[in-house]
């Protein structure tokens, strides 16, 4: 999903805290008012998703349910 008008060009890109240099990491960047964009660590100029930020806060706590981190 990739909400129209939401400009990237000045993203700044961090990776998850929780990857651990492997091959499975996604980078997320931060400063968009209620989205979330996230793309492939490995693929910078592939897709990127922008999620909405509710989402993703429902995602997160979801995976903290699961015990996947903590």
């Amino acid at each position: 999903m990739r909400t129209a008008g939401t400009d990237l060009a000045s993203a700044a890109w961090r990776k998850s805290g929780y990857s651990s240099g492997g091959e499975h990491c996604v980078e997320v960047a931060d400063d968009f008012p209620g989205a979330v964009p996230v793309r492939d660590s490995k693929n910078s100029s592939g897709s990127t998703l922008v999620i909405p930020a509710a989402a993703w806060g429902e995602f997160v706590a979801a995976v903290r349910i699961d015990g996947l981190i903590p």
